[in-house]
């Protein structure tokens, strides 16, 4: 197989993160066949996957659309966010080292708000998830199922 290599062409640019999904049966085999490397943005979800339980209890004010997002996967947000804790790391840590244990993702767009969030999302760079904790969040977040063409088996 070749060597990975990225691609800037703004085609190449994926949503991909724990919530969002739909490219794992297809592209994700796709680029590794052709040794291309992923550009993903939107890697914390918009802000679902960074501790947004959390954030709102601090008084952080959000969309009406945000809100009615957060109470429809609230229970997937407090197993989430548990998770997180339980493993003593911060939750857009914990979402930005599960895209970085999958080989093909070369770079993630991250749109920090603050000076702080961008200084601190290189610690998941350092983050090493256990297979249980990579299990556990599939259970979260679930998938397609796979790849090609066991995603598509009935």
């Amino acid at each position: 197989m070749k060597p990975l290599t990225a691609c800037s062409a703004g085609e190449n640019q994926f949503l991909y993160n724990l919530f969002a999904r739909t490219i794992v049966p297809e592209v994700i085999p796709a680029l590794r066949y052709y040794g291309l490397g992923l550009i993903l943005w939107s890697p914390l979800g918009g802000g679902l996957h960074g501790g947004v339980l959390k954030k709102i209890q601090g008084g952080r004010h959000l969309t009406p659309q945000m809100q009615q997002t957060i109470e429809r996967y609230r229970p997937q947000l407090e197993a989430y966010e548990k998770l997180c804790a339980d493993l003593g790391e911060q939750p857009p840590d914990v979402a930005l080292a599960w895209l970085l244990h999958n080989p093909a993702v070369t770079v993630t767009i991250v749109g920090p708000r603050t000076t702080e969030q961008l200084a601190t999302s290189g610690r998941a760079f350092d983050v090493t998830l256990p297979e249980d904790a990579l299990d556990k969040l599939d259970e979260i977040w679930p998938g397609p199922g796979g790849e090609a063409p066991e995603a598509y088996c009935w």
